[in-house]
C-alpha cells in the first residue's frame, strides 16, 4: 500500500509524509486511535508540485492527453500533504494547508498554536516543506536576481548579513512538530521540549517581492509575538532570523531587531542557519524553530557561516562556529513574498 502511495505522491507531499510520521512516534505514550478527533494536522508548501505541473504539461503538449497522470491535481494540491499525512497517522482533527511563501512552516506552527488555544484540538502536527527542483522556479528565482551567483565558491555562497551577500541558495527540505495542549501532555506523561510562546502575523502591504526596507511590518510581527508571549524585548537571549542572505532582506531585517530591541539589540546572539541548509522556502521557518528549540536545549547557538564582514558590526551575529549560551527565551523570524510576517516566540521548558 505504502509503496504505491509513495509513487504518485510528488517530493514535497513525500517529504512532510515522512517527517511527520517520526515526531508521532516520538509521542510514545499517545494513542491517536483513542482521540483522532483531537488531532489535527496544519502543513503546507510554499509552491507545492510545481515539478508535477511541469512534467504533465510536457506530456499533454508532446504526448496528447490521455497520457497526463490520473494522480496530477491530487499531486499538485498543496492541501494533499496535510491529507495524506492525516491518512497515514489517522488524525481526523481540523486539516487544511498554509500557503506564505517563505514564512509557510512558521505561519503553520502558529495556526496550530492558534488551533490549540481555541479548543478546537488539544494535539496538532505542523510544519512546512518544499522541494524546489522545478525549472521554472529556478529561472524565475534567477531572472529577479534573487539566487546567489558565487559559482565558483558554492561553500560561501549563503553569507547572510555579510556585507558581500548577493542572493540565496535555494534548498529543498522540511520540519515537522508535534504542538500539544499543557494539560494534555503532562496527563499522559509526554516529553515537553519547550514551548511556544506567542505568535505574530503581518502583512506588509508594500510589494509583492520586495521588502519595505524600514523593517516596520516584522518588527510589529516580532512585538505581537512577544506580547502574545508575556515577554519583553530584553528577556529574548536569541533571534533566529530569516536571514537569507539577499542585499535588501538581511538590511531590513536588521532594521527591524533594532526598533524593537533597541539598546538590548547588541546583547542578543543572531543567526541564520540558512548560511547551513541553504533557503529551504516552505519548509524553512518549521526546520528553524526546530533549530531554536534545540539552542534551548543544549545551549548552544547556532552560527552564522560566511559571515566574515558583517553589515552592523555592533550586532552579534554569531559568525563561523556555535556560541555556547544559555538560551531561556527566543524568537524566530519568517517572512515571504506576498509581505507575509510572522514570528514565533519561545520559552525554555522547565517545568511546572
Amino acid at each position: 500500500m505504502y509503496i504505491q502511495l509513495f509513487r504518485v505522491l510528488v517530493r514535497q507531499i513525500q517529504i512532510d509524509h515522512v517527517l511527520a510520521r517520526y515526531p508521532v512516534h516520538q509521542t510514545h505514550t499517545l494513542n491517536i486511535s483513542r482521540v483522532a478527533s483531537r488531532v489535527g494536522v496544519i502543513v503546507g508548501s510554499g509552491a507545492g508540485g510545481l515539478d508535477v505541473i511541469e512534467e504533465n504539461y510536457r506530456k499533454l503538449t508532446e504526448l496528447g492527453p490521455k497520457r497526463v497522470s490520473p494522480y496530477f491535481v491530487s499531486s499538485m494540491m498543496i492541501n494533499s500533504a496535510p491529507g495524506e499525512i492525516s491518512i497515514a497517522i489517522g488524525a481526523k482533527g481540523p486539516s487544511f494547508a498554509v500557503v506564505t511563501a517563505c514564512a509557510t512552516g512558521s505561519n503553520a506552527i502558529g495556526e496550530a498554536l492558534r488551533t490549540i488555544q481555541y479548543g478546537t484540538a488539544d494535539v496538532v502536527v505542523a510544519g512546512g516543506a518544499e522541494a524546489n527542483f522545478s525549472q521554472l522556479d529556478l529561472a524565475s528565482f534567477a531572472n529577479i536576481h534573487a539566487l546567489s551567483r558565487r559559482n565558483e565558491e558554492p561553500q560561501k555562497a549563503s553569507r547572510p548579513f555579510d556585507t558581500d551577500r548577493d542572493g540565496f541558495v535555494i534548498g529543498g527540505g522540511a520540519g515537522v512538530l508535534v504542538l500539544e495542549e499543557l494539560e494534555h501532555a503532562l496527563n499522559r506523561g509526554a516529553t515537553i521540549l519547550a514551548e511556544v510562546a506567542g505568535y505574530g502575523c503581518t502583512t506588509g502591504a508594500y510589494h509583492i517581492t520586495a521588502p519595505d526596507p524600514s523593517g516596520s511590518g516584522p518588527a510589529e510581527a516580532i512585538n505581537i509575538a512577544l506580547q502574545d508571549g508575556g515577554l519583553t524585548p530584553q528577556e529574548i537571549d536569541y533571534v533566529n532570523a530569516h536571514g537569507t542572505s539577499t542585499p535588501f532582506n538581511d538590511r531590513m531585517e536588521i532594521n527591524a531587531i533594532q526598533k524593537v530591541f533597541g539598546e538590548h539589540a547588541p546583547r542578543l546572539a543572531i543567526s541564520s542557519i540558512k548560511s547551513m541548509t541553504g533557503h529551504l522556502m516552505g519548509g524553512a521557518g518549521a526546520v528553524e524553530l526546530i533549530a531554536t528549540v534545540q539552542s534551548m536545549i543544549h545551549s548552544k547557538v547556532p552560527p552564522t557561516l560566511n559571515c566574515d564582514n558583517p553589515e552592523a558590526p555592533e550586532l552579534n551575529f554569531v559568525p563561523h562556529v556555535y556560541q555556547e549560551r544559555e538560551v531561556r527565551a527566543a524568537i524566530s523570524n519568517s517572512f515571504g513574498f506576498g509581505g507575509h510576517n510572522v514570528c514565533l516566540a519561545v520559552r525554555k521548558w522547565e517545568g511546572v
